[in-house]
């Protein structure tokens, strides 16, 4: 997502020649390019899809609607299957319309996992709650800290459901560091991403992540906290924003490969 505006092709082919090994997908392009050819696509440029995103949406109160995001979110499961991650980010949905009741919300989302775990579980992947900053809460993540996350999550085995820890989502939370030495203590870090956090934000807010050192976070620190927590794997970089969006594609990766490289240690 960093790199929209590159094909899948073409980011294959800019990941090659920047050295870079792993990469996380947005089901999107990979629906548009087709899934076989993605995951041959993958294959074929020696490329490990660390990540699938996303799933979720499971706070709806009518029961169609339930259902066909459970349809959806099988579906996606099987995507990651295929692709070759065993991880599949969860953006678990904000109030429906006209509702105030955000434990409700909460509770329908636990509902969902109880019926995806298993599934996902059959198929060799996870599941990761992705926890959203609180400005996302009514339209699009009732779940807001990893402390909420984790509730949830460790209703589950931590084999079927665990966390994503995402710096732009969380660092402005006190006892953050503390939820992600709680999550690595189950093995629930399925996955560690990073976004810097730039003001003022643009209309809209979802477009707002900032390149890496461009902002408030200190990456260095919250990574030490994930690794601290025993967390060994990939480190994503996923940012959503439309100025980097109009540059070109292999300039903004070859920058933001040196931006990890210049504020991680």
């Amino acid at each position: 997502m960093t790199v929209k505006q590159l094909s899948l092709p073409e980011l294959a082919d800019a990941c090659g020649r920047s050295g870079i090994v792993n990469v996380g997908l947005w089901r999107e392009p990979v629906q548009t390019y087709g899934l076989e050819a993605t995951a041959k696509l993958v294959r074929d440029a020696g490329l490990t899809v660390t990540t699938l995103c996303r799933g979720g949406f499971f706070t709806a109160i009518d029961a169609g609607e339930r259902a066909a995001a459970l349809d959806d979110n099988r579906r996606a499961v099987d995507e990651a299957a295929t692709l070759g991650t065993d991880t599949l980010v969860l953006v678990s949905g904000g109030l429906p319309a006209g509702s105030k009741d955000l434990h409700g919300a909460r509770e329908r989302i636990a509902d969902a996992l109880s019926v995806l775990g298993p599934y996902a579980q059959e198929r060799g992947v996870k599941l990761a709650i992705e926890p959203l900053h609180p400005m996302y809460a009514s339209d699009r993540c009732v779940v807001s800290t990893l402390t909420q996350a984790l509730d949830l999550a460790e209703r589950f085995p931590a084999h079927q459901v665990g966390v994503t820890v995402d710096t732009y989502h969380i660092w402005w939370d006190d006892n953050a560091p503390a939820q992600i030495a709680r999550a690595g203590a189950s093995g629930r870090i399925h996955t560690f991403q990073l976004a810097d956090w730039t003001t003022p934000l643009p209309e809209g807010v979802l477009n707002g992540r900032g390149q890496i050192g461009d902002g408030a976070i200190d990456m260095r620190e919250w990574q030490g906290y994930v690794e601290a927590a025993g967390y060994t794997g990939a480190i994503e970089v996923e940012l959503f924003n439309d100025e980097l969006w109009a540059r070109d594609g292999r300039e903004v990766l070859a920058e933001t490969a040196a931006r990890f490289v210049a504020h991680t240690t």
